[in-house]
């Protein structure tokens, strides 16, 4: 395999828009050779915008050209079952966007059609490989804080109000549980693991989808996290994780930070900065895969794919309390 691992994409939305941007930005790892909508003169319009040679139709075109390593899964959530297997059996590594899928067992028939085929596949979980949350791993592992108590976390974003797009529609997995709450699940369990218990409770809109989310969880050595998310809420992207001797405040957004504040008892303040200049933040997560590919691994110690089942469990948890089903689930 060449340095430059060739891509495909499925999706041409604002959040493949995103990933585009970030690859052409690290050209010397990564070529974007085709784009896959159901739409020519989208198709056409991304291809242009990210110079893109090869611009298909048919997303089982692009899994089907022989010329690419890999395909990221752009498309909305209750379609990556879909796509991840089509793509898997045509014989792509894949990175697929977060949620993962709409619950643990089409996360599961992902995992283990991956797992049979002996090929890479991760869910794209962005806020991971951030320079910052690199970092706080770091402070953690250190004690800097004294014993890690728990974290507080805040996701509201409010989108634009349409009941045919996928943050308010049922028929497209909507709601913020899937959308972001699973990044405040997500960051959790990379620092706690899995919830001994979790609780939750929702305000469901007039679609019908969780428009607001609570959650409490706890962990194995009695860590508390305390997630809010809204997608009907002014705006609040602040976290703070807390300890016996300190705490961590992440400047908004947390899930893309670049600026932290370090509180340690009987010292002042400490402001760090870890500016990402030049880069959008997906060239972290697109520079892991590719580096796990290089070296032959199917999987990411850093988003590992059974870490990703025990998030997508524990997301299942807190919708079998609500009593809540997308319609298309069984």
């Amino acid at each position: 395999m060449s340095d430059q691992i060739k891509w495909g994409i499925l999706g041409t939305g604002k959040i493949a828009t995103r990933f585009a941007e970030a690859l052409n930005n690290i050209p010397e790892h990564a070529e974007l050779l085709a784009v896959g909508s159901r739409n020519q003169d989208t198709a056409d319009a991304f291809g242009d915008k990210f110079n893109i040679s090869r611009r298909y139709t048919e997303y089982e075109q692009v899994a089907a050209d022989p010329d690419i390593d890999i395909i990221y899964i752009g498309t909305p959530g209750v379609y990556h079952l879909r796509d991840v297997t089509m793509s898997l059996n045509q014989g792509k590594h894949v990175l697929c966007e977060k949620a993962f899928s709409i619950n643990a067992k089409q996360a599961q028939i992902m995992v283990d059609l991956a797992r049979e085929k002996n090929l890479f596949l991760m869910e794209a979980m962005w806020t991971r490989f951030f320079p910052i949350h690199v970092r706080i791993r770091e402070l953690l592992k250190e004690g800097v804080i004294g014993k890690t108590n728990g974290i507080t976390i805040n996701f509201l974003a409010k989108p634009a109000y349409d009941l045919k797009n996928r943050f308010f529609d049922l028929n497209l997995g909507a709601g913020v549980l899937l959308d972001t709450a699973s990044y405040g699940v997500s960051w959790a369990s990379s620092l706690f693991g899995e919830p001994e218990a979790v609780t939750g409770l929702a305000s469901f809109g007039e679609s019908g989808a969780d428009y607001q989310t609570s959650l409490v969880l706890r962990y194995s050595q009695g860590q508390l996290v305390c997630l809010m998310s809204s997608q009907i809420s002014y705006d609040d992207k602040d976290a703070i994780v807390f300890g016996s001797k300190g705490k961590i405040v992440v400047h908004s957004p947390w899930y893309k930070p670049v600026k932290m504040t370090l509180h340690v008892e009987g010292k002042d303040p400490e402001l760090i900065s870890l500016p990402i200049d030049g880069y959008n933040g997906y060239e972290y997560e697109a520079m892991e895969v590719m580096g796990c590919i290089k070296e032959g691994k199917t999987e990411s110690d850093i988003m590992p794919l059974d870490e990703t089942l025990s998030i997508m469990k524990t997301l299942d948890t807190v919708r079998e309390q609500w009593g809540h089903k997308f319609p298309f689930e069984e």
